[in-house]
């Protein structure tokens, strides 16, 4: 079983250091839940959705091992379904939308065909990552990376129930576990975690693939761990990385098996987050607002 983890923000007295990028004046310190005996916040879990009758409120046969999820610009949540090589849409109780003829979204595999494996979405908002589907074309609304080296978009006016293909690395054998959006003083750019080559692979609005000036390096992170996750969060990115296995496309779960590291948009190496501890193959991150999460108020949790 995975540990969840909480994360709070830790004020520095002392000022940044200026190194001609951007500075921050403090950054999270991580603590693990178990640890924390005078929490007063709970919660409570509901089931919501799930593939298997009777386990949740909603029963949806398409959530097979669901990774990634995002929300919609105007479509409810977006969840990949690795197992099932589609996406699919729900409203903030756990019903598929819209109600009576849900959404639900092929992701095609290498070469446009069949289907894929899912893992991170992207929610994008702005007017790149165009894709194009016989005279149709319009900016990605959602974008997908999966486990077979591929990146495909969505436009509901393109292709209302397939994404179409966009990257396909499949042939160099990459495994994009994580994905994200991010912003630097140049545009837009996706971040995809490959976990085969140990790298993250960043593509411009046009899907072209670009060099960043850090590389997305970390020298102390152990050899044998891969960049798992991604999230962007206020404005950087925070990567996990994760054990892998002989052929390097899957994970080695186990007690501590897990680094964290937080990066800026060009690739620069701005902190190691945390390391080991609690972390199994850490790959989803969410950070918790100011206000509503009592205790967990400017948290991320793990």
């Amino acid at each position: 079983m995975r540990h969840l983890t909480r994360v709070g923000h830790q004020l520095n007295s002392a000022p940044a250091r200026h190194t001609g990028r951007r500075c921050r004046q403090y950054h999270p310190a991580l603590e693990g839940l178990e640890g924390r005996l005078l929490l007063a916040t709970t919660f409570t879990q509901t089931n919501l959705v799930s593939d298997i009758p009777g386990m949740a409120r909603t029963t949806d046969p398409n959530l097979v091992n669901p990774w990634g999820m995002a929300l919609g610009l105007n479509s409810g949540l977006w969840v990949a379904d690795n197992g099932a090589g589609r996406a699919t849409t729900y409203d903030g109780t756990g019903q598929p939308i819209p109600s009576g003829s849900p959404l639900i979204v092929t992701i095609p595999g290498p070469g446009g065909t069949g289907t894929s494996t899912p893992t991170g979405v992207a929610t994008n908002a702005t007017g790149g990552f165009v894709i194009s589907s016989g005279t149709g074309a319009g900016p990605s609304q959602e974008l997908f990376a999966t486990e077979d080296g591929t990146i495909a978009g969505w436009n509901s006016n393109v292709n209302p129930t397939r994404a179409i293909t966009a990257v396909d690395n499949s042939a160099s054998g990459a495994v994009y576990k994580g994905l994200a959006l991010g912003f630097s003083a140049a545009g837009a750019f996706l971040f995809a975690t490959n976990f085969h080559a140990g790298t993250v692979d960043v593509f411009d609005s046009n899907f072209r693939p670009v060099r960043t000036p850090g590389g997305f390096r970390d020298p102390n992170i152990p050899a044998g761990f891969a960049p798992f996750g991604i999230a962007a969060i206020n404005g950087d990115l925070y990567v996990t990385y994760a054990k892998q296995d002989a052929d390097k496309k899957d994970d080695v779960a186990g007690p501590g098996n897990g680094f964290i590291d937080i990066f800026d948009t060009q690739g620069h190496l701005l902190k190691r987050f945390t390391s080991q501890g609690p972390l199994n193959s850490p790959w989803g991150m969410a950070w918790a607002p100011f206000q509503d999460f009592g205790d967990f108020n400017n948290a991320l949790f793990v």
